[in-house]
């Protein structure tokens, strides 16, 4: 008897002190979807799905492994965000400005990308499959890329 309890807690224990996953701030979801405006905000990890973001400020946030499925990012200002793993699903991004942000890994399959600023943006591993893109420096290509600022 004395084994199986010894076992048990031996198994169990790192349960009782593992760090939880690092997740949004609340007060900063709430604020974004209130005002529009969460500059350097932390919205890792956030549930943003179909969320009407349209002019949002987001200069500057993390938005690391955050939901945008279907979101409507129309307008939005990301200028310097981390966008690293998030899920742009379908997501609607028209004249949205990715300047110099994070879009490592972001996941763009089937999202409508349309005169949007990527100047400077970090793009490695993007999925853009089925994506819509135009008048946006994306797509599939080599070295030879050159993208200008947004005038």
């Amino acid at each position: 008897m004395k084994f199986k309890l010894l076992a048990a807690l031996t198994l169990l224990t790192p349960l009782f002190f593992t760090n939880p996953v690092k997740a949004e701030n609340p007060i900063h979801v709430k604020q974004l979807l209130s005002t529009g405006t969460c500059f350097q905000c932390d919205l890792s990890g956030a549930n943003l799905r179909g969320a009407h973001l349209i002019g949002a400020d987001l200069r500057e946030a993390n938005l690391e492994n955050a939901d945008l499925t279907e979101a409507n990012l129309e307008g939005a200002d990301l200028k310097g965000a981390n966008l690293e793993a998030a899920n742009l699903t379908s997501a609607f991004a028209t004249n949205v400005n990715f300047q110099e942000a994070n879009l490592d890994e972001v996941n763009f399959t089937l999202a409508k990308i349309y005169d949007s600023n990527v100047y400077g943006a970090s793009m490695s591993d993007l999925n853009i499959s089925d994506a819509e893109i135009y008048e946006t420096g994306i797509g599939i290509g080599g070295d030879d890329a050159q993208l200008q600022p947004w005038d």
